[in-house]
């Protein structure tokens, strides 16, 4: 089959009465003025990704588990995040505990 002047030179289904997977309704979007990761460092802060070696990975089933798993362990470790006192640049406490 010979390739066309527009560049299509995909093969064309020859059955009778199947179904193009091409939407009608749907146009071509241009994606060639596109920059590609644009918003890619803009994303990455806001996420936070830990990657788990292959055996600790075996021991939890999901995401949940492994999260339960380290709040137990702050939780344990008698560690607090302290979010009500604020504190000047030099380091001087504004608020009293």
């Amino acid at each position: 089959m010979p390739t066309s002047v527009n560049g299509n030179n995909m093969k064309t289904s020859s059955k009778k009465g199947a179904k193009s997977t091409r939407s009608t309704s749907v146009p071509d979007i241009d994606f060639s003025g596109g920059v590609r990761g644009k918003y890619a460092a803009r994303y990455a802060e806001s996420t936070n990704i830990v990657v788990l070696s292959p055996e600790v990975a075996e021991v939890f089933p999901n995401s949940e588990a492994v999260n339960e798993a380290l709040r137990t362990l702050v939780r344990l470790s008698g560690k607090t995040v302290r979010v009500s006192a604020t504190r000047t640049p030099k380091g001087r406490r504004l608020t009293s505990r």
